[in-house]
């Protein structure tokens, strides 16, 4: 009979051939389509760098991330994670993140992939399969790193062969991510899973006022309302905010603010004070300093540096 220890090194062989045949498949998926992150399966998008890149900020959705190849860094508020292709990234809510590819070479190009998690998906598999979950469970941080383990691998790897077959894409492209949810839900993240569809619980009245906040960046609020709009008082909110996200309501208002005029200043060519004054701000003064803060240089400065690498 096999010992432990010989099923776990097993185990480990299997995952790290697993591994290999996705990097070689993501690989050539992405230089057939030009690098586009997007693929045959919505939910599903894939990614290629061929170099290190700077801090980059940007909304992170419910997802799960996965690393091929290469080497992350994700920024949230004060915290700091960092994955590799041994581990997963998982996000419960909207996130305001900032990330940065470490590790990429034209030899050896950073290879990740991003599944969107749906919230009612999440809810009906609880149902459905009878999963237990608790309202009771503490407000905890929506974003966090987790070893990969082999079922999770196994059900990733099977939705990246199911792209080399489109037509098998709309039928068979759900039921995989149904075990990927499965096994999420099943996993060391699961809770933090479940909490995004508990009525009641911190992180669920969290997410309430995080969606006013998405909907209403630009307008000014006070903390109080917002409080009563999640259903908290004034003092519980400011409490579990940070617990969930890292940082406080304003705070993470103005890194939807910046988010949103960067890509307005890129995808629209307006200029820093109209795009300041869309979002919110009253201080194109103001807006340029926090501009800077978060980005490392003046807006118009960190748009040509953009549409120059671009274009490069």
């Amino acid at each position: 009979m096999q010992t432990e220890t010989q099923n776990i090194e097993n185990e480990s062989n299997v995952l790290k051939d697993l591994i290999k045949t996705m990097v070689d498949k993501i690989d050539n998926y992405t230089l057939t389509r030009g690098n586009k992150p997007t693929t045959l399966y919505a939910p599903l998008s894939i990614y290629r760098y061929e170099a290190p890149t700077e801090l980059t900020s940007y909304v992170q959705e419910p997802a799960v991330c996965l690393i091929a190849q290469g080497h992350k860094r994700v920024v949230l508020g004060d915290d700091e994670y960092l994955y590799d292709q041994d581990h997963y990234l998982i996000t419960s809510i909207d996130l305001p993140v900032s990330a940065q590819i470490l590790e990429a070479s034209k030899d050896k190009p950073y290879l990740g992939l991003t599944l969107r998690l749906e919230k009612k998906q999440i809810a009906q598999m609880m149902l459905n399969d009878h999963l237990s979950s608790s309202r009771n469970l503490p407000a905890d941080r929506a974003l966090a790193v987790s070893r990969l383990d082999l079922p999770l691998t196994q059900a990733f790897h099977r939705l990246i062969q199911l792209l080399e077959h489109p037509q098998d894409v709309p039928v068979l492209g759900p039921l995989v991510q149904e075990e990927i949810v499965y096994r999420l839900l099943t996993g060391e993240q699961g809770k933090r899973l479940q909490q995004m569809t508990m009525i009641g619980s911190h992180s669920h009245q969290i997410a309430r006022a995080i969606e006013w906040l998405k909907q209403n960046f630009d307008k000014s609020f006070k903390i109080d309302e917002l409080a009563a709009l999640a259903g908290m008082s004034t003092s519980s909110l400011h409490y579990h905010f940070r617990a969930v996200t890292a940082m406080t309501p304003l705070q993470f208002q103005k890194k939807l603010r910046l988010n949103e005029a960067r890509q307005r200043m890129l995808l629209e060519q307006k200029d820093a004070t109209t795009a300041a004054f869309e979002v919110g701000y009253e201080s194109p003064s103001q807006f340029s300093r926090e501009y800077s803060r978060l980005f490392g240089a003046p807006p118009s400065r960190d748009i040509k540096r953009i549409l120059a690498t671009t274009t490069n």
